[in-house]
C-alpha cells in the first residue's frame, strides 16, 4: 500500500490525519500481516482529538514531506485513537514505560515486525530542542539500529514481555483488614496540598475518585482535616481557571499547583466525575457554588455536547485557530466591548481582568480573590455579564468537537446526571440522561451485546468491560431515580455479560477485553484507576447493588472473589485503586433505605425524594408495593407500612430503624452519621443469614 488509509474511519482522531503525507493505517490484523510481509517495523502513534500536544508533533512532523518520506520507508506507519482502543493505548503506555519512557500522548512506539514492542516514547520535536533529538533522528537511527543489529533489542524485548506477561499472570489475592479504609483515606489524604487543593505538585488533575475517597472517610468519622481537603480542593477547582466561568464545564487539568492555568481540552469522563461529586458534597452543605457549577456544566452538556439522538460526545478540543485556550480567554479591550452598559470595573475586579492579562496577553477568567460585600444582587449582575460574554464567545471559531459516541463515558455521565437530577429536582435533567441511555442502548447496543464506540452510522469494537460496568451504574442510577424496572432488569443483564464473558475464572477478576485476536498483554485484567475508574472498581459497587436488593448469593459470591482477587495490591498501591475501595466500602456498608407504599401514593414520592435529596454516596434505595414482598434475606423483610401510610426502614447489615412516615424525619434522619459496619465483616453474608 502507498497512500494513506485514515480516509475509510470514523474517529475524529483518524481523520485529522487522513491528509498527512504519512502512509497511515488503523491497528487491524491486515496491518500487523503487511509488517511482518513486508518485514518492516510498525511505527504507532497514539492520540486523541483534544490533545494540544498530538496536534503540535502533528503539524510540526506528520505534515511535514521529508519527515512523512522517512517514515513510509522505514515503517509501516500506525494511527491509534486512544479513546476508540483504550485496550492497545494501554499496552503500549506499559511497554514504552518498562523500556525506560516516559508515558502520555502523544505516544510513539516502534514494534517489532511481528508486533513486540522494544522502544518508545511521547513527543519528539521537529528539531533538536532542550535535550530532546529531532524525529527524524530518532526514525533513521531506530531504523538502522533495527536494520544492523535487530539481535541489540532482544533484552528490551524481552523484558517487556516478561514484566507484562508476569503482571498479566500475578496473583494479586489477599486478604481485605476490616479497618484498611481508615488507614487508606488517612494516607491519601496525606497526598493532598492543604493549602491549595488537589495532589500535592503540579500538574493538578481533579482525581475525583480519590477526593470521593476522602469525602467519604469524613462522612464515616467526621474529621475535620478530611472536609477541609475536600473542600480546598472543590472550591480551587470551582474558582480557578480549571472552571469555564462562562460557559460551564471543567477542563482537563491545570497546569499550576494553583488550579488557575488549565490545559483547556474538556473531557466528558472529567465532567461527568466532577458533577457527580460535586452533587453528593452540595447534598451535604448546600454551597450555592458547587450548585452553580453542577448546574452550568449540565447547561455546557446539553448546549455544547449532545450528538443528534441523545448521546454525549466525547471532548472539546484545547486550541481554536491554532491557538491553545483562544477561544476560552480574553483581552480587556474585548471584555469592555462584550459587557457595555453594564457594571464592567466590578466584574473585572472580581475575575481579576487586567490590561496585562495573566495568559499570553489574555485573561483566565478566575475567582480566587475575595471581594468582601458582595450581595445577591452582585451574583445576578455577574450572572447576567457571564451570560452576555457567552453570546458573544459562541461567534467565535470553536475548539474541534470528537462527537463519537463511547459507551463507557457516555455511561459516567448518565449516572452523574441521574444522580444531579434526583438531588436538584431537575426532571430536565433525568430526560436527558434516559435519552443518552436509550441511545447507547440502540446504536451500540445488539441484543445483551454492547459495542464501545459509534460515529457517522457506524459502531465499532466490541465492548470493553468498561463499557458494561458503567452502563450497568448508569442503569441502575436511573432505576433508583424513575423506578423504572427496565433499567434494573438492563444492569442485571449486562453484569451477566461480564461474568460470563469477561470474568477469569483462573484468577479471578474481569479482564479489560476478551478478544482473543489480540496480544495477551491487551487483555489485563487490574482493578487500577486510569482516566477513568477501572471495570473491576465499579463493578463491586454494581453487584453490591444487585446482591443487597435481589438477596442472590450468586453475587455475594462474586463480591467475595472480587474482592479477594485484588486484596493483595491495596498495600502497596492503594492510590491507584481508589475506585476499588469505594466499591470495597459500598459493598460492607452500603445503607439500605426502603420505602414500602402505592406508586400512586404522593406520600411515597416524598419519602423518595427525602431519601434521594441526601448525599449518601453508599445508597441502595427500593421503593416497595404493599403487596409485594421484599427477598426473605433482606433485613426489612416482612416489613409493612405503618397505620396504612408510605413509610420507610433504614438498614444496615441485619439492622433495621423503626419505622419512619415523615419526609422531614426520613431527611433528619439520613443527615446522621452512620455506623461504620466495616469495622466489624470484611466479607458478604451468606444471603441465607
Amino acid at each position: 500500500m502507498t497512500r494513506n488509509l485514515l480516509d475509510q474511519e470514523t474517529s475524529p482522531y483518524l481523520l485529522q490525519h487522513k491528509d498527512n503525507p504519512v502512509h497511515w493505517r488503523p491497528w487491524s490484523a491486515q496491518t500487523l500481516d503487511e509488517a511482518e510481509r513486508e518485514d518492516k517495523p510498525l511505527l504507532v502513534s497514539v492520540g486523541y482529538a483534544a490533545c494540544h500536544w498530538c496536534h503540535v508533533m502533528a503539524h510540526e512532523s506528520f505534515e511535514d514531506p521529508e519527515t512523512a518520506e522517512i517514515i513510509n520507508e522505514l515503517y509501516i506507519p500506525v494511527k491509534v485513537d486512544r479513546e476508540e482502543r483504550p485496550d492497545i493505548d494501554s499496552w503500549l503506555q506499559t511497554a514504552a514505560q518498562i523500556s525506560g519512557q516516559s508515558g502520555g500522548w502523544p505516544l510513539t512506539v516502534f514494534l517489532t515486525p511481528k508486533g513486540k514492542p522494544f522502544w518508545g516514547g511521547t513527543y519528539f520535536p521537529k528539531e533538536d530542542s532542550l535535550g530532546r533529538p529531532a524525529f527524524k533522528t530518532v526514525l533513521r537511527d531506530l531504523a538502522a539500529r533495527f536494520r544492523n543489529n535487530p539481535d541489540a533489542f532482544e533484552p528490551t524485548i524481552r523484558k517487556i514481555t516478561e514484566v507484562m506477561d508476569s503482571a498479566a499472570s500475578e496473583d494479586r489475592t489477599g486478604q481485605m483488614d476490616p479497618f484498611l479504609l481508615e488507614r487508606v483515606s488517612v494516607a491519601t489524604a496525606q497526598r493532598f496540598d492543604i493549602f491549595f487543593g488537589g495532589m500535592t505538585g503540579a500538574p493538578k488533575f481533579p482525581s475525583v475518585p480519590s477526593l470521593k475517597l476522602i469525602w467519604c472517610g469524613y462522612l464515616r468519622s467526621g474529621l475535620s482535616q478530611y472536609l477541609q481537603i475536600v473542600s480546598t480542593s472543590l472550591n480551587a477547582m470551582c474558582r480557578g481557571g480549571l472552571y469555564d466561568h462562562v460557559g460551564g464545564g471543567f477542563a482537563r487539568y491545570a497546569t499550576d499547583e494553583r488550579w488557575l492555568f488549565p490545559h483547556f481540552e474538556k473531557m466528558l469522563y472529567d465532567n461527568a466525575e466532577l458533577v457527580g461529586l460535586l452533587t453528593l458534597v452540595w447534598q451535604n452543605n448546600r454551597n450555592p457554588l458547587y450548585q452553580t457549577c453542577v448546574e452550568d456544566t449540565i447547561g455546557w452538556l446539553l448546549r455544547e455536547m449532545r450528538v443528534e439522538g441523545g448521546g454525549f460526545a466525547s471532548s472539546l478540543d484545547a486550541d481554536s485557530e491554532g491557538e491553545e485556550g483562544k477561544y476560552y480567554t480574553w483581552t480587556a479591550a474585548e471584555l469592555d466591548a462584550a459587557l457595555v452598559g453594564t457594571m464592567i470595573p466590578r466584574f473585572k475586579q472580581v475575575y481579576s481582568v487586567t490590561n496585562e492579562g495573566n495568559f499570553n496577553g489574555r485573561n483566565i477568567l478566575h475567582r480566587f480573590v475575595s471581594i468582601p460585600g458582595l450581595t445577591a444582587a452582585d451574583e445576578m449582575l455577574f450572572t447576567k455579564q457571564r451570560s452576555l460574554l457567552l453570546e458573544v464567545r459562541t461567534k467565535r471559531v470553536p475548539p474541534g468537537r470528537d462527537d463519537k459516541v463511547l459507551a463507557d463515558w457516555n455511561g459516567m455521565m448518565i449516572a452523574s446526571l441521574a444522580k444531579a437530577g434526583s438531588a436538584m429536582n431537575r426532571s430536565d435533567w433525568l430526560a436527558a440522561a434516559e435519552d443518552a441511555f436509550t441511545f447507547v442502548c440502540d446504536r451500540l447496543g445488539e441484543g445483551d451485546k454492547l459495542f464501545h464506540t459509534y460515529r457517522a452510522g457506524k459502531r465499532q469494537h466490541a465492548g470493553f468491560a468498561d463499557d458494561y460496568a458503567n452502563m450497568a451504574r448508569a442503569a441502575l442510577c436511573l432505576w433508583e431515580a424513575t423506578g423504572n424496572k427496565a433499567y434494573f432488569d438492563r444492569a442485571k443483564t449486562w453484569t451477566a455479560v461480564l461474568n460470563e464473558q469477561f470474568w477469569d475464572p483462573r484468577q479471578g477478576g474481569y479482564a479489560f477485553s476478551t478478544d482473543r485476536n489480540e496480544p495477551v498483554q491487551v487483555r489485563i485484567r487490574t482493578a487500577f484507576d486510569n482516566q477513568t475508574p477501572s471495570a473491576n472498581g465499579v463493578m463491586l459497587e454494581v453487584i453490591g447493588w444487585l446482591f443487597y436488593t435481589t438477596g442472590e448469593q450468586m453475587y455475594g459470591d462474586r463480591i467475595n472473589a472480587l474482592i479477594a482477587t485484588f486484596a493483595g495490591d491495596v498495600a502497596t498501591s492503594y492510590m491507584q485503586m481508589p475506585s476499588f475501595l469505594l466499591g470495597f466500602e459500598f459493598c460492607m456498608s452500603a445503607l439500605q433505605i426502603v420505602v414500602i407504599g402505592p406508586d400512586s401514593d404522593a406520600r411515597t414520592d416524598e419519602l423518595v425524594s427525602a431519601a434521594l435529596g441526601r448525599g449518601l454516596p453508599h445508597r441502595v434505595l427500593m421503593v416497595v408495593e404493599p403487596e409485594n414482598e421484599l427477598p426473605a434475606t433482606h433485613p426489612a423483610h416482612g416489613k409493612t407500612m405503618l397505620n396504612g401510610q408510605p413509610t420507610a426502614y433504614i438498614c444496615q447489615g441485619r439492622t433495621c430503624s423503626a419505622p419512619v412516615t415523615s419526609p422531614v424525619t426520613l431527611s433528619q434522619v439520613l443527615q446522621l452519621p452512620r455506623p461504620n459496619v466495616t469495622s466489624q465483616t470484611a466479607s458478604m453474608p451468606a444471603a441465607n443469614a
